[in-house]
């Protein structure tokens, strides 16, 4: 069975097909992706309108060069998965338009995917693949959650952040050190330069007895230290810059860390994914890989490619959806909806009368 996969949540025009016939990443025939970080670096964070008018121009070229380079045809198409939520509304409207345009067109079902299920599953597109049941730290720009995952569409969550997300973090404090477009990237960059240990920041709830995360209080230090430092010597020398740099990520990544050896405790489960645009920050990876070590545990992440936003993690999440519930593939495409907000909770298979 042949899934195209549609993602457009945000910044990323992802378009994936996926063969349910092969196993695992052997089944990902193609996949495309477009960013938006060129245009939204001018305006310093995404744009939402032109997030939009962006996707309308990219969406049906990279759908063409997918069929292209899989060499399928659109009627090869069994059926269609979009992100319907969460995310920038505009955004997902182009996204699910197409998709259920052409599931009418093509009398085939469209499956509207989850953004979060799409990151949360995507290490299960990499060997060695986790085993359910497992943990899943999902972090990036918009989110930091920790979920108790027992299998596809049983998600529980755990813990999740009270206000700013780690990406968030990451993107602000970037900014306070006059750092280019997209932040988090070139923080993480640049603290590569820098002595983690020169500044003493806070790890905020790291003794807080639960699973939450606050990472404002975090980004309120390194403003009043830059703030400090500047009053001091007028300007931050690069090395400056860089120390801070690593000293913010290291109280992350603490943090990060902390709560995912907690919640593995607490589960007593053995296996950690960890998913989302900081997913691919090395010192996390790093750090989790050893501490899990120390515990017994092993940690999972998808392939760099994948920690953005793409269309491949959403095929593949329709693709495991299809099997734990096939009675997705008798409905009959009608209509679209969009939902910016969305508790992954929600989509729990027990929800829907599924087992």
């Amino acid at each position: 069975m042949l899934i195209l996969g549609i993602e457009t949540s945000c910044d990323e025009t992802g378009v994936a097909l996926y063969d349910t016939a092969l196993p695992a990443s052997a089944g990902l025939l193609a996949h495309a992706l477009h960013s938006q970080i060129a245009m939204h670096a001018a305006y310093g964070g995404v744009v939402p309108e032109l997030a939009s008018r962006d996707h309308i121009q990219r969406l049906v070229p990279l759908i063409e060069k997918v069929l292209a380079e899989s060499n399928r045809s659109l009627r090869s198409v069994d059926a269609i998965a979009v992100t319907e939520g969460p995310g920038l509304g505009g955004a997902l409207m182009v996204g699910t338009s197409v998709a259920a345009g052409l599931g009418l067109a093509l009398g085939k079902p469209m499956i509207g995917i989850h953004h979060l299920e799409g990151h949360l599953l995507s290490p299960l597109l990499a060997e060695p693949r986790p085993k359910f049941p497992f943990i899943a730290l999902l972090v990036s720009g918009g989110h930091t959650q920790l979920m108790a995952v027992e299998a596809v569409g049983r998600y529980t969550l755990l813990g999740e952040t009270v206000d700013d997300a780690a990406g968030e973090a990451f993107d602000k404090t970037a900014s306070l050190l006059a750092l280019p477009y997209p932040g988090g990237a070139a923080l993480s960059e640049l603290a590569k330069q820098g002595n983690a240990k020169k500044y003493l920041l806070p790890r905020p709830m790291l003794h807080s007895g639960n699973l939450e995360f606050s990472f404002s209080g975090l980004k309120t230090a390194v403003l009043m230290l830059t703030k400090k430092l500047t009053d001091t010597t007028k300007f931050l020398a690069d090395d400056t810059r860089a120390d801070i740099a690593a000293s913010f990520q290291a109280a992350v990544v603490d943090v990060l860390a902390a709560k995912c050896l907690a919640a593995l405790k607490q589960t007593d489960m053995k296996a950690l994914v960890v998913s989302g645009g900081v997913g691919a920050n090395q010192s996390l990876r790093s750090t989790l890989l050893r501490e899990a070590e120390r515990i017994g545990a092993q940690v999972f992440f998808p392939p760099l490619e994948f920690c953005t936003d793409n269309g491949a993690m959403i095929a593949f999440a329709a693709a495991l959806r299809i099997e734990a519930d096939p009675g997705l593939l008798l409905q009959v495409t009608r209509g679209f909806s969009v939902r910016p907000r969305w508790n992954l909770e929600m989509t729990n298979l027990a929800h829907h009368g599924g087992n």
